[in-house]
């Protein structure tokens, strides 16, 4: 390593791409990748592989892109079982918590 810490976030570039397209289903790629702070190659093979999965569908509609989230996809990994893409976008969606609720916890299960 070149002596910087790598940096990392809690979401990834492919649940950008998707919350941004459900934001705004007629969204061109370029508009994706600026608000989603990558490249327009990458967002387009991220809309590829989100595509393939079948996480959305996309149709030309006159001379723009009309994206559909398929909503009741379920999310792949495991530790999500059960929960699918509505309930994603639904947390992402969600307003932050008042300063009240901001308080550390601790949960137990």
């Amino acid at each position: 390593m070149d002596g910087k810490r790598q940096q990392w976030t809690f979401l990834t570039n492919h649940t950008r791409v998707l919350h941004s397209i459900a934001r705004n289903p007629t969204t061109r790629v370029q508009d994706v990748a600026t608000a989603c702070r990558i490249t327009e190659r990458t967002a387009q093979r991220i809309v590829a592989d989100l595509e393939q999965a079948g996480y959305l569908n996309r149709e030309r509609v006159d001379q723009r892109t009309q994206y559909t989230v398929n909503l009741d996809t379920p999310l792949r990994h495991p530790a999500a079982t059960g929960l699918s893409v509505r309930d994603l976008l639904k947390l992402l969606s969600s307003r932050p918590p008042d300063e009240a609720d901001a308080s550390p916890r601790t949960v137990t299960a």
